[in-house]
């Protein structure tokens, strides 16, 4: 029970991690030297937070993300001398990695020498991207801004020029019955739907105990918990807290995003919706789903579930069993890792609370994985209904393969639609989904057969009705190609219908009129005397699709939107460049300088100033003169949307709502 209780009290401790005021652990600041009239030393410097470390340029491969600069217009206005040089690091060996690591702590300080090309040119823009760790690691950057005028520097960090200053008052609205906004209306992403993203999680687990890596251990570790105990009571007790530990793992491995939320309102949208990390996942999901394919094993370091193993032999008692759940962990990875990566996908291409939605999904994994050690340890004579590991271990391995492939598109997807390149257009994506299924329907029926299949047998009837399944769904994407009031059950996940190969009337939702900036909207309002639907929206926003779909599509609900509203659609995703001249710093309240350099960043900028919100949907009644007609509202059901609307009509209008409506 000591044991017990220092274990539960360590894990405690390492949870106040979260809440500590370290919120900008890296404070930077800048400087430069005039070498000569056409050269310059710039100067960039990092205070560290004690405890915090920021990792080098030069950090070995395979560990830690590296330092990394990006000079705007380099080679254009001005060329660089040489690398950018560092200030003294420190090298240690990563036990995680398996590398020696380079990095600064206290303070690091970079140095670039640049020759201006050109005479007019007075200002130098630099990019760092770098990670810096504690218990836990943040991805971030830092933008610098040298501005040359003579000799001095008009712009030093920390402050906002005049010009960025007006810009950004004119971010901020003199908005009426702000009261409103404090009580946000019926959202299913935070209530309900955490029950969901917690099935979802627990269906995931349920998944994984059928899959080679994990099966077989439920009998051993049973057997071993209620055989080797002197009591049977004890034995019991060791496998229930077996299962605990299990549980408790999985809910910690999602606890540093919630630090990466406490960071900036905006960094996990901005992760979510990033192009490249968007390709990354494409990539990684192709990589998973070839491994269940059998092409090659996925694999953890072997040294650390040897460790993991040994500790467990060595310590014993309560400790003991949670390093023995560790290492279950480990060595299921090669099965229980492409699952986790399609439950991070799934809370990632969702909308709300990102961080939360995880620690939901994670916990009822862990708690799926974790309930047949619990319930056969208490009822043991279940074991002998198990049925034996076989060939069907192999048919789900496959099956999620093609279920990864499915998702990975939809992360292609995201990057194709934030980055405007029109690769993937709706009927393109449904059209791959339509292939995929259709082969995962010939494996199920034996036609087509992949390296780690055994010799062919006799087809299971579940696995014939799951072929049948995969068939008529395959049919349903089919008549979806060419009926776009089709797939309401998937809506949310292909592109939108106005993202479309064929010329379409509108690149609105619905070919609804839609404003996308926020000023001309509301001109417009003013002009026609109509009400405003505020539509905080994304190009990668998965439950703005299933609104637009399921709920605004519904034929009591669209007229209103269409004929009663000014629709503003403001999209935080979006990763068009402003013109230059649009261009600025905002300066938040607590001092902290973000550069707002593309439409998104105006606008998710926008809503957190004015709303104190950063998820999306989010919807918003305003009058023309910025009155808030109703509390604001986000992913609901179509009854609760209606009245909403009709509710914020009756304000604008101040009549009353006419009975049964």
């Amino acid at each position: 029970m000591k044991q017990i209780t220092v274990l539960i009290f360590l894990f405690l401790n390492s949870l106040s991690l979260f809440s500590q005021d370290d919120k900008n652990p890296v404070k930077f600041s800048q400087e430069f030297r005039k070498i000569s009239e056409t050269e310059y030393e710039l100067i960039m410097k990092a205070d560290i937070h004690e405890g915090w470390h920021v990792y080098s340029q030069h950090t070995a491969e395979g560990g830690s993300l590296p330092s990394e600069f990006s000079f705007e217009k380099a080679g254009e206005d001005y060329e660089l001398f040489g690398e950018t040089t560092e200030s003294e690091t420190i090298v240690e060996y990563s036990d995680v990695f398996e590398v020696d690591e380079t990095f600064f702590k206290e303070n690091a300080v970079f140095t670039q020498k640049i020759k201006l090309l050109k005479p007019n040119v007075n200002q130098v823009n630099v990019n760092l991207f770098y990670q810096v760790c504690k218990e836990v690691c943040i991805p971030a950057d830092h933008d610098f801004r040298f501005v040359f005028d003579g000799s001095v520097a008009t712009k030093t960090n920390g402050s906002v020029d005049e010009r960025s200053l007006a810009m950004g008052s004119a971010l901020k609205l003199d908005l009426k019955n702000k009261e409103l906004l404090n009580n946000v209306g019926e959202d299913i992403g935070t209530g309900s739907g955490l029950w969901g993203i917690f099935g979802l999680g627990f269906l995931g687990g349920l998944i994984a105990l059928l899959t080679p890596c994990v099966f077989p251990m439920i009998p051993l570790t049973v057997s071993f918990f209620t055989k080797h105990s002197e009591k049977k009571s004890k034995g019991i007790a060791n496998a229930m807290l077996y299962g605990f530990f299990i549980v408790l793992i999985y809910f910690v491995l999602s606890l540093p995003f919630h630090l990466f939320d406490s960071v900036d309102s905006q960094i996990l949208n901005t992760i979510a919706t990033n192009i490249w990390l968007n390709v990354g996942f494409f990539v990684i999901f192709l990589f998973f789903a070839f491994s269940f394919f059998g092409y090659y094993e996925l694999t953890l370091p072997s040294s650390w579930a040897n460790r993991m193993d040994a500790a467990s032999t060595k310590v014993g008692g309560g400790i003991g069993i949670f390093f023995m759940a560790v290492t279950l962990a480990l060595v299921s990875f090669s099965c229980t890792g492409p699952i986790l990566g399609g439950l991070l996908g799934s809370t990632v291409l969702g909308e709300g609370d990102v961080a939360t939605n995880l620690s939901a999904g994670m916990t009822g994994f862990g708690v799926a994985l974790a309930l047949p050690f619990g319930l056969f340890a208490l009822f043991p004579t279940w074991l002998n209904s198990l049925p034996k590991s076989g060939g069907w271990m192999t048919t789900v391995k496959v099956v999620l393969g093609f279920l990864e492939l499915a998702l990975a598109l939809k992360f292609l997807s995201n990057a194709d639609m934030v980055g405007g390149w029109g690769i993937l257009k709706r009927e393109i994506f449904l059209g791959i989904w339509v292939v995929l299924f259709v082969l995962l329907t010939l494996y199920l029926f034996g036609i087509i057969r992949f390296p780690q299949d055994g010799p062919k047998a006799k087809l299971s009837a579940v696995r014939k009705g799951i072929g049948v399944v995969s068939a008529a769904f395959s049919i349903y994407l089919v008549v979806g190609l060419f009926n776009f009031s089709s797939l309401k059950l998937l809506s949310g996940f292909p592109p939108p219908h106005f993202y479309s190969i064929f010329e379409t009337e509108s690149d609105c939702p619905l070919g609804i009129d839609c404003f996308k900036d926020f000023d001309a909207g509301v001109a417009h309002a003013k002009k026609v005397d109509k009400p405003i639907l505020l539509d905080f929206t994304g190009w990668a926003c998965v439950n703005c699709r299933k609104m637009e779909a399921n709920v605004w599509s519904e034929a009591d609900i669209y007229p209103i939107i269409k004929d009663e509203y000014v629709l503003i659609s403001l999209y935080i995703d979006d990763r068009e460049e402003l013109p230059e001249h649009q261009q600025f710093d905002f300066k938040f309240d607590s001092g902290r300088i973000k550069s707002i350099k593309t439409i998104g960043q105006k606008w998710g900028t926008f809503q957190n100033i004015n709303f104190n919100a950063a998820s999306q949907p989010y919807y918003v009644l305003l009058s023309p003169d910025l009155e808030i007609l109703n509390n604001a509202v986000q992913y609901t059901d179509r009854d609760e949307y209606r009245k909403w609307l009709l509710k914020g009509l009756q304000r604008f209008n101040e009549t009353p709502v006419v009975s049964g409506e």
